[in-house]
């Protein structure tokens, strides 16, 4: 099978040892940061620093700016965490350890941009706003985030990409210092935290039949049971019977809608920018209905749309087979486990991981992440890989 671990910019420049030292590893690729969100990550043996602020959403290479000209969305540059074109000088150096380079694209998950243009941003029905999550329905948004991956996705010597947060984002988030932990909202609760209303979104369940007042009236009732901590959780049917199944199918088809519309029009854009033969992949759950970084999706379109998609396994291979059902004999079906035992990874079990997942159709691996492991992960990781 072949494998790709993440990495960062910063996990590799400035670190001459950092390109052969993961090429021991055993991995064939790298997959590695073009476009990112704001993060504060651990550098266990850089030689220079052991902690990296990353303090917006930002690109790591020089913008094209006849792209961008004129528009209100755009993406912003790094600041000295990762400057000028720190993605290419990071990606030449791989690919001087013989490790071919994709990039790693995340799209709908934007601090900053909902910090400068709040009317971007996901509202639910109570009327907050989600800074962290663009609502996917607004033109401009969806503008910006097809014109990103295109961009961020097509970087010089990439052979491929894989685009994270392509679809909506929700009340998940792990924002810092987040103290959202209170009360459990499971399945349901999180897809009714994350319905949107902005006016894009209201207009668009207008669409669909609804009142969008009438709507938000009957999501805050359907969560009240929540926040008493007395609501069950059965996933979707629980959103049925607590909006009504036919409610809850408009607001599904408004939603999924935008969502397939948009993961066509990115990997549509990613591809008129790429040579031939480039691989576009997405980071997906084959539940349609969930939010977040592995955006929910219907297998069988996004299969349809894409050259395969990245699973996260984090919590088992269940979520492998929906997508095998789909596949065809070209697919990349890859299984993204994490290696990190500080962040829930188990590296000590990757072999067993790895074999699990090919049971189950996963034509790759995905190892999160090189540049945070330890030095008793990473030997982890190279004797599975063995």
């Amino acid at each position: 099978m072949k494998v790709s671990t993440f990495v960062y910019p910063w996990d590799v420049n400035g670190d001459p040892e950092a390109p052969d030292r993961i090429a021991a590893l055993g991995v064939d690729q790298v997959t590695l940061a073009s476009a990112y969100h704001s993060t504060r990550a651990l550098t266990p043996r850089h030689p220079r620093r052991r902690i990296v602020t990353a303090e917006h959403a930002a690109v790591y290479y020089p913008m094209d700016d006849d792209r961008w000209a004129g528009r209100q969305l755009r993406p912003c540059p790094a600041g000295d965490w990762a400057p000028g074109d720190a993605y290419g000088e990071a990606a030449e150096a791989l690919h001087g350890a013989g490790l071919e380079v994709h990039t790693w694209v995340i799209l709908a998950h934007n601090s900053r941009m909902g910090a400068e243009h709040p009317e971007t941003s996901v509202v639910n029905a109570y009327g907050d706003r989600y800074p962290w999550a663009p609502c996917i329905a607004q033109p401009a948004t969806r503008a910006y985030l097809t014109g990103l991956a295109a961009e961020a996705a097509v970087r010089p010597g990439a052979a491929g990409t894989e685009l994270e947060s392509l679809g909506w984002y929700g009340l998940q988030h792990l924002h810092a210092h987040d103290k959202t932990a209170g009360v459990a909202p499971g399945d349901a609760g999180q897809y009714l935290m994350a319905l949107c209303f902005c006016p894009d979104c209201r207009a668009g369940y207008g669409e669909q039949g609804l009142d969008a007042d009438e709507l938000a009236a009957a999501v805050r009732e359907a969560l009240e049971p929540l926040w008493r901590g007395t609501g069950d959780d059965a996933g979707w049917p629980t959103v049925e019977k607590l909006l009504g199944e036919p409610v809850a199918a408009a607001t599904r088809a408004w939603r999924d809608g935008r969502a397939r519309a948009l993961q066509e029009e990115a990997v549509t854009a990613v591809r008129a920018a790429a040579p031939a033969g480039f691989q576009v992949l997405l980071h997906a759950d084959p539940v349609p209905y969930h939010c977040g970084a592995n955006a929910g999706v219907d297998p069988a379109h996004v299969l349809s749309v894409a050259d395969g998609v990245v699973v996260p396994c984090a919590g088992g291979t269940a979520l492998l087979a929906p997508f095998a059902e789909h596949a065809r004999e070209d697919t990349v079906l890859a299984a993204n486990f994490g290696v990190v035992s500080g962040m829930g990874g188990s590296p000590g079990t990757l072999a067993a991981d790895a074999e699990r997942a090919r049971a189950l159709g996963a034509t790759e691996l995905r190892l999160y992440h090189a540049g945070l492991a330890s030095d008793g992960d990473l030997a982890a990781v190279r004797a599975a890989l063995r």
